[in-house]
């Protein structure tokens, strides 16, 4: 589905990026504390930059992950400390505390890798530097936060188009999909806006419909009060491309779904249905005569008299489509059934 400038400013708002990570403040003892703070609020930390990254690499789990907790504060705190961190070579050894069986210790470096991945400057080089495996293992064995976190982490990194098929083949699409069914709120928008990015790609949309991908966005349509339905419907938007998205669609009872939110949904959730609904029905009358047979008419005719003009021409294209002949020829049907 092209994107109009208009389509690009609705997926602005409706996937917020993924910012620095948003959890609450660690405890410290108090001369660690006021250590963390006056480097803050310095114009000048390189000193205890430099400590931190060494810090990174000691014996010690201890001082390790006090090191990587500090340098996640200081790359949340303050955007101009990311590319010094960095400088300073903290990516390689934040990277390979992300394959820590140590929780916390994985949690701080996925973390600092994210708040690090917030610079443009650095994303490729996180990747280069091998980033992209440990985060889609930190997905599988995290905790919560890493989970959340890494989806992130990855979200940034995919902003460079060459990573995202990386990305997909390091096995991150099945953990995505299983973020976004069984994660908490937070897990689910971050999945979402993951898998939006990633499925640009064909071969991630094909992972993600064989992860079983409609289900859960199928679920989070349904339920109006997820707020998650725009957001679902754009990640379905991606895959109702391919005639197996559209038929795992089906199979999952999404047509009944998209129609309820033509009838229901906000005037977004109605463009994005609407959009969904005509590549759908396009090249198939089956899915037409099913989309008919939902009562999908009178919405479009709803919506194609009080839209702006994008969906005011989606609508009415879609009721044209519903009402051509439902039968003819046996050459026009078995055309217009393929997929």
């Amino acid at each position: 589905m092209g994107q109009s400038s208009g389509d690009h400013n609705d997926y602005s708002s409706t996937f917020s990026d993924c910012n620095s990570d948003r959890s609450g403040e660690f405890p410290t003892t108090s001369s660690q504390g006021r250590r963390l703070l006056l480097a803050c609020a310095a114009d000048n930390c390189d000193d205890l930059i430099r400590q931190l990254v060494s810090d990174l690499n000691s014996c010690s789990i201890d001082e390790q992950k006090q090191a990587a907790m500090e340098i996640r504060l200081l790359a949340k705190n303050k955007p101009e400390n990311r590319l010094k961190i960095a400088g300073a070579g903290a990516i390689k050894p934040l990277i390979s505390l992300i394959s820590s069986s140590d929780a916390q210790l994985q949690e701080n470096g996925v973390t600092a890798i994210l708040n690090l991945s917030l610079c443009d400057e650095n994303k490729e080089l996180i990747a280069s530097s091998g980033a992209i495996k440990p985060l889609v293992r930190a997905l599988k064995t995290g905790t919560s936060t890493a989970k959340e976190n890494a989806a992130c982490a990855l979200l940034r990194l995919s902003q460079i188009e060459e990573n995202k098929i990386v990305i997909g083949m390091a096995g991150a699409i099945p953990l995505l999909v299983n973020l976004l069914g069984y994660g908490s709120f937070r897990g689910k928008k971050d999945a979402s806006t993951t898998l939006y990015s990633l499925c640009s790609v064909k071969e991630n949309k094909i992972r993600a419909i064989q992860a079983g991908i409609m289900k859960p966005l199928v679920e989070l349509m349904a339920d109006f009060g997820s707020n998650m339905v725009d957001k679902a419907a754009y990640v379905l938007s991606q895959l109702v491309s391919l005639p197996e998205g559209k038929t795992s669609l089906v199979e999952e009872d999404g047509i009944p779904v998209l129609v309820e939110i033509l009838e229901d949904g906000s005037q977004r959730q109605k463009e994005i249905a609407v959009a969904i609904l005509l590549q759908i029905c396009e090249d198939s009358l089956a899915y037409r005569n099913m989309v008919a047979r939902e009562g999908a008419i009178p919405p479009l005719v709803a919506l194609s008299q009080s839209s702006a003009n994008r969906s005011k021409q989606k609508a009415e294209a879609l009721i044209d489509l519903l009402r051509q002949p439902r039968s003819g020829n046996v050459a026009a049907r078995t055309s217009d059934v393929s997929v």
